[in-house]
C-alpha cells in the first residue's frame, strides 16, 4: 500500500533594498523596517507550519545578492548586512534580476508560490549603466532617455509575464515614485508609500510590512499564492471566503447609519436614538488607520450593480484572519471591493465619523 505524500507550503521571499546614497539619512529607518517584515515572516510561518525561504538583494548602480533563499528562521537582521554607498538608483535592474534569479527554483515538490517585495526611496537612474559603462548618460538626454524606456519596457515585459503564483510589490517614498512604479507594472494594490524621514512614517511603514507579510501567508492557507492587492484590505474578499468563514448578523440586531457630519461617534450614535456602549459601534475604514490588536470587524455585502449596501452583514472571530490582518497592530489600507465594505470596531467615544460613510451599531 502506498504512503501519502505530504504537500507542503513553500514561499520564496525576495527582498529587494536601495543602498544608493540617498539612502544615508534613511538607513536605520530601513533596517527597522526590513526586520520587522522578516520579523511577521517568521511568527506567520511557524504558527501556520510553512516553510518560508528569503533571498535579500541590494542595489545602487550595482545589484548585489547578499542571501539566496535562506530558511526566513535563520536571517540575520539587515542591520549586520546592509551599507549605504553613494552610488546612483539601479531600481529597475535590481527588480528584474531578483525576478530572474527566483525563476531558477526548482518547483517540482510542494507547493511553492513567489513574493518580491522591493524598498526604495528614490526613482530609477542607473540601470544597466555598471554593465555599459555608460554612467555619463543622463536622463534627461536623448540617449539617455532612450536608455530609460529600454529598461522601462523590460520591467513590464517582467511584470507582464509573472504567473499568478508570484506577488510583486514596492515601497516608495511619494505620490509621484507610486505612479512610476505603476508604469514599471507593479499592481496598484502592491504599492505603499513610505515616509523615512518622520517616525510617525516608519512606524507605519512596519504595520504595513506587518500586515502584508502575515496577510500573504494566510491567503496562502485559503489557496490564494499570489496577489495583486498585498497592502489593500479586503480588496481581493470573496463571497464564498465570507460566506464560509463569517456568520451573518441577524437583521433585527444592527442598524446602518448613514453618516452625514464629522460628528464624535458616541454623540452621533445617541442622537440617531440608539443607546451607545463602549465597541457596539463599527465605522466603515473609508482611508489609511492604524487598527490595534483584538479589535473586532465585519463586512457589510453591496450590490455590485449599484454599489449600496444590501443590509447584509458578516462577522466573527476569523474576520481579522480573512482580511489579513494580524492580531496586533497594524496600519491598513482599504482596498475597492465591488462585493463588500469593510467595518472596524471603534472603543472610543470621540472619534470623528467621516461624512459620506455608514456607521454599524450592534443592538
Amino acid at each position: 500500500m502506498m504512503s501519502g505524500r505530504i504537500k507542503h507550503k513553500v514561499n520564496h521571499v525576495s527582498l529587494v533594498v536601495d543602498k544608493s546614497g540617498s539612502m544615508q539619512p534613511h538607513a536605520d529607518q530601513l533596517v527597522r523596517v526590513v526586520d520587522e517584515f522578516v520579523k511577521g515572516l517568521q511568527e506567520e510561518s511557524d504558527r501556520l507550519g510553512h516553510e518560508t525561504r528569503i533571498s535579500l538583494y541590494a542595489f545602487d548602480h550595482e545589484v548585489q545578492n547578499l542571501v539566496w533563499d535562506m530558511d526566513v528562521k535563520h536571517l540575520p537582521s539587515l542591520r549586520g548586512l546592509y551599507r549605504v554607498n553613494n552610488g546612483a538608483t539601479a531600481l529597475i535592474e535590481a527588480g528584474v534580476k531578483s525576478v530572474e534569479d527566483l525563476k531558477n527554483i526548482w518547483e517540482g515538490y510542494g507547493e511553492h508560490a513567489f513574493l518580491q517585495v522591493v524598498v526604495t526611496d528614490g526613482e530609477e537612474n542607473a540601470s544597466g549603466f555598471a554593465e555599459t559603462g555608460t554612467m555619463h548618460i543622463r536622463m534627461n538626454t536623448r540617449r539617455g532617455s532612450a536608455h530609460l524606456q529600454h529598461w522601462t519596457d523590460r520591467i513590464r515585459t517582467v511584470m507582464d509575464e509573472l504567473p499568478d503564483h508570484w506577488t510583486s510589490a514596492i515601497l516608495v517614498p511619494n505620490s509621484l515614485a507610486k505612479r512610476t512604479a505603476q508604469e514599471y507594472g507593479f499592481p496598484a494594490g502592491n504599492i505603499a508609500i513610505w515616509d523615512a524621514d518622520s517616525s510617525k512614517g516608519v512606524e507605519e511603514a512596519i504595520g504595513t510590512v506587518k500586515s502584508a507579510a502575515a496577510g500573504f501567508l494566510q491567503g496562502r492557507e485559503q489557496g490564494v499564492r499570489g496577489t495583486k492587492n498585498l497592502f489593500a484590505m479586503g480588496q481581493g474578499l470573496r463571497t464564498a471566503d465570507v460566506t464560509a468563514n463569517l456568520d451573518p448578523l441577524d437583521a433585527g440586531k444592527y442598524v446602518l447609519l448613514p453618516v452625514d457630519q464629522a460628528a464624535p461617534i458616541r454623540e452621533f450614535v445617541t442622537s440617531s436614538g440608539q443607546p451607545y456602549t463602549t465597541g457596539c459601534a463599527f465605522y466603515e475604514l473609508s482611508k489609511r488607520e492604524k487598527i490595534q490588536g483584538g479589535k473586532q470587524l465585519a463586512v457589510a455585502e453591496k450590490d455590485k450593480a449599484t454599489g449600496r449596501l444590501t443590509g447584509r452583514v458578516y462577522s466573527g472571530p476569523a474576520a481579522r484572519q480573512l482580511l489579513g490582518l494580524p492580531d496586533a497592530e497594524a496600519t491598513v489600507k482599504p482596498g475597492e471591493n465591488p462585493s463588500y465594505t469593510v467595518f472596524v470596531q471603534s472603543t472610543s467615544v470621540n472619534r470623528k465619523l467621516v461624512p459620506g460613510t455608514k456607521l454599524l451599531v450592534l443592538l
